[in-house]
This record gives structure tokens, sequence and C-alpha cells, in this order.
């Protein structure tokens, strides 16, 4: 007798529907890291499929490690295509994080192509996250997430109308590459930069949408205050902080 299974919960989406901040770790592109995170409690891992050197053989195992624990797949396509988005929804991924959405056809774009038909252009095929699912395209369409990068500057004053496209889940400010379209490359501390970042964030809110952004111990309450629900953590920069601090130690008592 064939067996049945429930589809996997997206585990960001849920927090941030019942009201809470979804939290994102951002970078572990392997299924061991993700096996590792997936435990401390984290909604999401962010799999670099822009920057990163994963394959579609390795995207594939690092979903289902963090199926495994509950937590959601955020996987970062390297372009507003279509045919790569289906792809990376087919081995897995719970949300698709899409770069440089600056106009209301690519906020379209990006929306249609998460989902079947009719909600969408998603190509019909199923993969692994189908096996044993009753219902499977509804409850995909139902879990997904859309989440529309806001990196460049010239997106900002299109969020208006940004945000009034049906279907993009999560509008993510991001504060680097907003530096370099502003040509502060590497200083997105820069004030004209944060003045840039908060107006988007201010502008997503005002519209209804949902605001996120990569943030750090140091400014983790202040982009709360301003209401972002969807928060990025470079762990590794905790890592690096207790490596120097150890480090310092030792030499110290040596």
């Amino acid at each position: 007798m064939a067996r049945e299974r429930e589809y996997a919960t997206n585990q960001l989406k849920k927090t941030i529907e019942d009201g809470g901040v979804g939290i994102i770790a951002n970078g572990p592109n392997s299924s061991e890291m993700c096996d590792f995170l997936g435990h401390l409690g984290f909604d999401a891992a962010f799999i670099d499929f822009e920057h990163g050197g994963v394959s579609w053989s390795e995207l594939a195992d690092i979903t289902r490690a963090c199926e495994l624990w509950g937590m959601s797949s955020v996987v970062r396509v390297n372009r507003l295509d279509e045919a790569q988005i289906l792809r990376t929804l087919d081995q897995g991924a719970s949300a698709v994080m899409i770069p440089h959405v600056i106009t209301v056809a690519d906020a379209r774009l990006a929306a249609s192509a998460c989902k079947f038909p009719p909600n969408g252009i998603r190509g019909v095929a199923g993969g692994r996250r189908a096996y044993g699912v009753d219902d499977f395209f509804r409850k995909s369409d139902e879990e997904v997430q859309r989440i529309a990068l806001i990196e460049d500057y010239d997106a900002i004053d299109n969020l208006p109308e940004l945000t009034s496209v049906d279907g993009i889940d999560i509008f993510y400010v991001a504060p680097s590459d907003m530096a370099a379209s502003m040509g502060h490359t590497g200083n997105p501390d820069h004030p004209d930069v944060q003045t840039a970042i908060a107006r988007a964030i201010r502008l997503v809110i005002d519209g209804g949408g949902i605001a996120g952004t990569l943030t750090n111990d140091g400014n983790l309450e202040k982009f709360l205050e301003m209401g972002v629900r969807c928060v990025g953590v470079p762990w590794q920069l905790w890592l690096k902080q207790s490596a120097e601090s150890f480090i310092q130690r030792t030499r110290s008592l040596n």
C-alpha cells in the first residue's frame, strides 16, 4: 500500500502570519550546516544560488535537510527567470528570493513564476515534495513564499506600485547591494544609504507589505522598531567574534 504524508509547513511563512518576526540564518550552503542550524530554532536557512557555489543536486539535499528540522529553505536565484525559479522549487525550496525586482512587471513575473496555473505560470511537475502528498499542487501554492529583493535605488520610488502587486510575500531590502547601486560599494552604513533603506522599509509597510532586511546585533532593535517582520542574520559574525575572543584569551594566558 502506498504511503501518504503531509506537505511540509513553510515555517518562515507561518511565523510571520502568526504575528511574529521570521528569522533567516544567512549562508548555510550545505546540507550538513543546515542539519546543525536546524536544531537551533531558526525559521529558515538562506541558500545562495546567486553568489554561492551550490549545484542543483546539492540544492535538493540542502532543502531536504531543512525540511527534516521543520526549517524553511529560502533560495536566492541569480536572476528573475521563470525557468530557474521553476527548477528551484522542484528541488524543494520553500521560498524563492528574486534579485533586482525594480518594476511592476518584474514583481508580477516573480509572483506568477512561483505558482501553478491558474494562479501562475509555474510548469507542472512535482519532484520529491510531491511524493505521497494528496492535492500537492494546491498545497504547494499555499505554502510557497515569494521574496522580492529591493537592492536597487531605482526600485524605491516604485515601491508604492510594487506593494500593490498581488503575490509578493516579502520585500527584502538588501543593504550592501543598495549601497553599491548608490555609488557607496562596501559602505552600507553610509548615511545616505541608511536613509534610503529606512525610506524603502517605510514605503513597504505603508503599502501594506511585509518588510525584511539583513540585521546584526547592533541594529536589530532599530529595524524591529521600524516594523520589519523578516530578518536575516549573518551568524558567521558570532563565530568570528567568539573565535577572536577565545584566541585573544588564550594568547594572553600563555
